[in-house]
């Protein structure tokens, strides 16, 4: 990595400290666009997307001077001394020098991962290494994801967020024991390599990939068996010798396998040479008649079982129950394998499998290596593995719930990582078919609720007694439910849906599965899933029959989300279903309970909006009080965004602005890893910056780019938008335009996915780009209806406003002198004067069109001024436009000064300078900070 500047290593750390680039300037004394050039320097040099994860990395490295760059997440520190393999460690670099993509090939037990580990330690790239021993189907691109720090940023998928991690700089992904998912792994690497040009993979296998291109290196045995052993078995016992011939014949009977070697000399100190020899050779007898198995792995099962013999009847006890786990274990997970051992007994026979090499350990916790688990899982009985599997999903259920327990502090997270593939594993012991993922099909028609698969294998035969007890208890649906939440919490999303609609096949009755569906419904509207939420929501209802207060919970909340979230088929949802559902939810209900009247008042409220997304103002504010009285934050905020949608419906911004600033204070401190409160948090910080852009406060506005208490403030399809709208709105048009290509190239490259809600913010940079009349204006409104999902903003009611002030603002700075002017003006300020469905950007587009009519000399002009007067009383930059026009109209240049101060107090600087360009006694000083926007004189 290049290296970090003295002044780049200051802008690093106030970005740890979640500084804004205004922040920053100011305590370095610099200005904000060369922040923003620091800062665009510091993505290029960690290879990474966005400020956030910069403030991330310095935060987890304790300050810039840990690290110069980002490095390899991972890695496996080597507990012994690496000997041999320079041979194949040289034939693997250069393999990488040839290819993209290179695959090291073995059995287990040949130290591929050793191999693998130390080249990705040589080469010292930036990227991860990915174990895949504990990963189950379908989630290979959330280890890697995860092995990289990243989550789910819907409604990107999450291989599309890796992807675009991956676009920004070099990378080498290592992913190691890829045999038993050779398939799901050849998909991701063909895909990464195939999108992602700085991407190069490492693999470990037992069979290639089968990706095109790729390169292969095949592990033969080890070359330096001799010297392996010794040093092995000198850290058993520092005075062994032996002869070169009796070394010789030990190696060539375990055919150079380091693992079979490893575990043959840590047997040493007991039984010497000669006897290591003789048990050697009658453990090799009994195997040399069994077919279909190679000389190695004759060898490698030869040792490992020679070995598991020698064990005492405690140490194979354990050691067998062990192999329960798939990615590994610390003291607690050990012990409750073995409930009649004492923890100090587990800890004691822990120490002795280590002490010889049938356990490793890594700091608090250990793990069989996956050969020798293998061979501890086949020496099971039936019973034992029964039992086992219902001790480890009592374990689960305890760990789950303690790291539940931890979710409001900040230590949870790697301990949830250590367990998660366990947590997963042993409920997959009851649900064997368990999803990670959202459910499928279902009806919104009337004709029964949901239909889809639920993913759940509910036929629970053959379970054990044992098992089958836990299963008909709560455990599998506490574990079921807490893997939902701590996977939520994770930002796991789809796996966090899938865990509640497991929880809701494991439910004890059908209302308890119905608050399960509705855990899961909330997931789905934290990402922007209305339409699965409306289907979980309907399901949960039908299975809450029996408690017509749950049932009308669910039939509200699928009515509110019906209309305040409308996605996919919800648009074509039928008035009358939703006044049947509503009806319905009315009639199920019993009366005294202030949260079920709360709901049904908010559900009427948005049902009588007269449309999709609206809310009938009388019945919010009804609303608002019903939730006031339950004193629940949650009921409270979400009735208070019915109001906020009804005044901003009305043109009532200032009100819809005091609202949103009232569902801030409510929201701050719910937590953010509960699905019932996460979706109102979400929806507070996304409408609080829209409203404060509403009423021009844009200080407020900024202030809310990257707040580090958001949520989902470094989702770039969120956050950057935020930031091009503001930037164009004061004047940081290098900053608008910077990030406008940013969002543009992300967006393409994620596939073009739908994400309406972008395309005023390319507006706003086609605004910037026709102030600069630098010939790209009409490319970026092309791209606003390109991202809008249309050709003509007619058909695009909430692109309409701004993409008209984007049009109005430019000619008013370029004037319209020539006869097509005039009429094109014409045009647009009839535009700005008829009726928009969608009110946020109302004033900006009518005051900035009033000012066109009089720059263009309009005969209704005057009447126009007067027209403005109601928007601009409800939005501080279209009064300080306003007031501008008005004193062009009038030519009372004086009246000028107050509407650039007034500029000035919001923060539109280009406005400001703008403005005192039109006075005689300014506007010399102020062409010269015009160009300072690039922006042509008047």
């Amino acid at each position: 990595m290049d290296e970090v500047s003295a002044r780049e290593a200051e802008v690093l750390e106030a970005l740890a400290g979640h500084r804004s680039n205004a922040q920053i300037a100011r305590a370095l004394h610099i200005s904000v666009r060369t922040v923003e050039s620091h800062v665009s320097s510091l993505l290029r040099k960690y290879g990474v997307s966005d400020r956030r994860e910069l403030a991330d990395l310095v935060g987890s490295r304790g300050g810039v001077g840990m690290s110069r760059g980002p490095g390899m997440s991972g890695l496996p520190a080597g507990r012994t001394s690496f000997v041999g393999r320079s041979t194949e460690t040289t034939a693997v670099q250069e393999a990488l020098g040839r290819s993209r993509l290179v695959t090291l090939l073995g059995p287990g037990g040949m130290g591929k991962t050793r191999l693998a580990a130390v080249v990705a330690a040589e080469i010292g790239a930036a990227g991860a290494f990915v174990d895949l021993v504990p990963v189950r189907d379908g989630l290979v691109t959330r280890a890697v994801a995860t092995a990289l720090g990243l989550t789910e940023r819907p409604p990107q998928s999450l291989e599309q967020v890796l992807i675009e991690h991956l676009q920004q700089g070099r990378w080498l992904l290592v992913l190691d024991n890829c045999e038993h998912l050779v398939d799901e792994v050849a998909v991701l690497a063909e895909r990464l390599l195939r999108t992602c040009p700085e991407v190069t993979i490492l693999a470990t296998s037992r069979e290639r990939l089968g990706v095109p291109a790729e390169a292969t290196v095949l592990l033969p045995p080890l070359d330096a068996a001799i010297e392996l052993f010794t040093d092995r078995a000198r850290a058993v016992d520092p005075a062994f010798a032996a002869s070169a011939d009796d070394l010789a014949e030990i190696c060539a009977r375990l055919d150079g396998m380091p693992l079979a070697i490893e575990l043959a000399a840590a047997r040493i100190g007991s039984l010497g040479a000669d006897g290591l020899e003789a048990a050697l050779d009658d453990r090799l007898r009994l195997l040399a008649g069994g077919r279909g198995v190679d000389a190695r792995h004759r060898s490698l099962a030869a040792v490992i079982g020679w070995s598991y013999e020698l064990l005492d009847d405690q140490e194979r006890l354990l050691f067998r129950r062990l192999s329960i786990y798939v990615g590994g274990f610390d003291l607690d997970a050990a012990s409750a394998t073995s409930p009649e051992l004492g923890r100090g007994e587990v800890a004691d026979l822990l120490g002795r499998l280590t002490d010889k090499s049938l356990a490793v350990r890594r700091g608090s916790r250990w793990r069989l290596l996956e050969t020798i688990r293998e061979f501890a899982r086949e020496q099971l009985t039936e019973d034992e593995l029964t039992t086992a599997q219902a001790r480890c999903l009592r374990w689960a259920t305890d760990t789950a719930a303690t790291l539940e327990s931890r979710l409001d502090t900040t230590d949870w997270q790697q301990p949830y990582d250590d367990v998660a593939a366990d947590l997963r594993a042993a409920l997959t012991t009851i649900a064997p078919t368990a999803a990670a993922g959202a459910p499928t099909g279902g009806a919104l028609d009337g004709t029964g609720g949901v239909s889809g698969q639920v993913g759940v294998a509910t036929d629970r035969a053959g379970v054990g007694a044992d098992l089958a007890g836990e299963v008909q208890g709560v455990g599998g649906h506490r574990l079921a439910r807490g893997l939902g939440h701590l996977g939520f919490a994770r930002r796991e999303f789809r796996e966090a849906i899938g865990y509640y609609r497991v929880a809701a096949e494991l439910a004890g009755d059908g209302v308890a599965a119905a608050l399960d569906l509705r855990s899961a419904a909330d997931a789905t509207l934290a990402i922007s899933d209305a339409e699965t939420g409306v289907r979980l929501l309907l399901d949960a209802a039908d299975r809450a029959v029996a408690d017509g207060n749950v049932r009308a919970t669910m039939l509200a909340l699928a009515v509110i989300a019906a209309n305040r979230y409308p996605t996919g088929s919800l648009y074509d949802l039928s008035k009358e279903r939703s006044q049947e559902l509503l009806q319905q939810a009315v009639d199920s209900a019993r009366p005294g309970d202030p949260h079920v009247t709360a709901l049904l008042a908010t559900a009427k409220a948005w049902e009588h909006g007269g449309r999709r997304i609206g809310a009938d103002p009388d019945l919010a504010q009804a609303a608002v009080d019903a939730a006031r009285r339950t004193g629940d934050p949650v009921l409270i905020a979400g009735a208070l965004d019915a109001l906020t949608v009804a005044a901003g419906n009305a043109g009532r911004l200032r009100d819809a602005r005091s609202y949103a600033v009232e569902r801030m204070r409510l929201v701050g401190l719910l937590p953010r890893h509960e699905p019932y409160a996460a979706a109102e948090i979400i929806d507070a910080f996304h409408v609080a910056p829209t409203t404060a852009t509403a009423v021009g406060d844009l200080p407020a506005a900024l202030a809310a780019v990257g707040a580090p208490d958001d949520p989902v403030g470094d989702h770039p399809y969120i956050s950057l938008p935020r930031m091009i709208r503001v930037c164009a709105l004061t004047g940081q048009f290098d900053a608008c335009v910077e990030q406008a290509d940013a969002l543009w190239e992300r967006w393409q490259g994620a596939g073009a996915p739908p994400i309406e809600w972008m395309a005023s913010a390319l507006s706003a940079a086609a605004m910037v780009h026709g102030l600069r009349a630098d010939g790209l204006f009409d490319v970026w409104q092309s791209r606003a209806l390109e991202v809008a999902r249309c050709t003509d903003v007619e058909d695009a009611p909430w692109l309409a406003a701004p993409y008209t002030f984007a049009q109005a603002r430019v000619a008013v700075q370029h004037g319209a002198v020539q006869h097509e002017d005039v009429q094109q003006a014409e045009s647009v300020v009839r535009r700005a004067f008829a009726d928009f469905s969608e009110r946020w950007w109302a004033p900006y587009a009518r005051a900035a069109a009033a000012e066109l009519a009089v720059v263009a000399n309009l005969p209704d002009a005057p009447e126009l001024l007067v027209a403005t007067a109601p928007e601009a009383a409800e939005n501080d930059w279209a009064a300080a436009c306003l007031a501008r026009a008005t004193a062009r109209s009038t030519g009372d240049l004086d009246g000028l000064l107050p509407a650039a101060e007034a500029f000035e107090r919001i923060g539109a600087h280009f406005e400001r300078a703008y403005t005192l360009t039109l006075h005689p006694d300014h506007a010399s000083e102020a062409r010269r900070q015009l160009a300072a926007f690039q922006v042509p004189g008047p």
